[in-house]
């Protein structure tokens, strides 16, 4: 079963003369388990997908299905909680000013969920951090620790699907691997559905399936992994974006 299932979704801003198209009829499915990567350079559409998905941008028309429901703009709590969202910045995504035990229990306020502290410590211990950090500020924190309490705080309404937006391109190299190390257990563990935004190949290629190459608003190509490994690619953009990676992709593939 696809548990994303996009056909011809637009997304444009303005009216008139004035309409800018981000996203321009772009079709795609992800199947239950399957990690589907967006890659691309900055402002080519990735992210606005990532927001239509998610329910944070209503601006835009087409077909989409979750889970095999029919979604509109307007959407439930329930059908929000399906889907969680991963954000570049694990600093400017949490509040600065809350322990992480508030920012984990804030979501689950919000959808009126019970076991708060048990559902908590779960979080934490599910990406790999001590129970005592609940009690801990974002400053006390390293940059790879809060984009584990991004995730945890992301995993906690027990989603179907994790959205995620660059989730390690504002960390030192060397928390790179740990987070997509991470993302790749808890996929399997889980049994998530993952969308990944990167400008970065490498780091498709790591968790993804398949990869859809956008430019300009539109998909050039969707590869799977094998096509990438073996260099199988038929768009320009796609082969430039490969070359420019080549032995990084090829390392993070084996």
């Amino acid at each position: 079963m696809a548990m994303i299932d996009i056909e011809n979704l637009t997304v444009a801003y303005g009216q008139g003369e004035t309409t800018v198209q981000i996203v321009k009829g772009v079709t795609f499915q992800v199947a239950e388990g399957e990690s589907f990567g967006l890659v691309g350079e900055s402002g080519c559409g990735k992210s606005t997908i990532l927001g239509a998905l998610a329910g944070r941008n209503r601006q835009w028309t087409g077909n989409m299905r979750i889970a095999g429901e029919a979604i509109g703009a307007q959407r439930s709590r329930g059908q929000l909680a399906r889907q969680q969202m991963v954000f570049q910045d694990p600093f400017g995504s949490i509040h600065p000013r809350h322990t992480i035990g508030r920012t984990l229990l804030e979501p689950l306020e919000i959808h009126g969920i019970g076991d708060r502290q048990e559902r908590i410590e779960k979080a934490l211990t599910d990406v790999g951090l001590p129970l005592a950090f609940r009690y801990r500020y974002p400053h006390q924190l390293s940059g790879g620790q809060r984009q584990r309490v991004a995730i945890a705080r992301a995993l906690i309404l027990k989603p179907r699907i994790l959205l995620l937006d660059e989730p390690t391109s504002a960390l030192d190299v060397s928390i790179q691997a740990e987070i997509l190390n991470l993302l790749k257990d808890l996929r399997e563990r889980e049994k998530l559905t993952y969308v990944l935004v990167s400008h970065d190949l490498a780091v498709v290629a790591h968790l993804c399936d398949h990869v859809a190459v956008m430019q300009h608003g539109t998909f050039v190509e969707i590869a799977d992994r094998q096509q990438l490994v073996d260099g199988r690619i038929a768009h320009p953009y796609t082969r430039m974006l490969r070359d420019g990676s080549r032995g990084y992709v090829a390392a993070k593939m084996q």
